[in-house]
């Protein structure tokens, strides 16, 4: 069996396993469905919100008791 035959086998292969995509255009609007499931979904702010504050507060701890963090810090921003 020659490279040129392995080859032609490999390309036959692809061509079977890979399907052409005829169709590029979307077959409907999703714009609406995204709109019921940010609806339906609560918003994570809320739930995260207090993880925020508590990160401020043990950021903030560790600056006030640790100064020679603050370049540490800066140099990180």
């Amino acid at each position: 069996m020659s490279n040129g035959q392995i080859d032609d086998d490999v390309k036959e292969l692809l061509k079977r396993a890979v399907s052409p995509i005829h169709d590029l255009e979307l077959r409907r609007d999703l714009w609406p469905q995204m709109l019921r499931k940010l609806d339906e979904q609560p918003s994570p702010r809320r739930a995260i919100a207090w993880l925020d504050w508590a990160l401020v507060a043990i950021v903030s701890a560790v600056l006030i008791f640790f100064p020679g963090s603050i370049p540490a810090l800066l140099y990180h921003l």
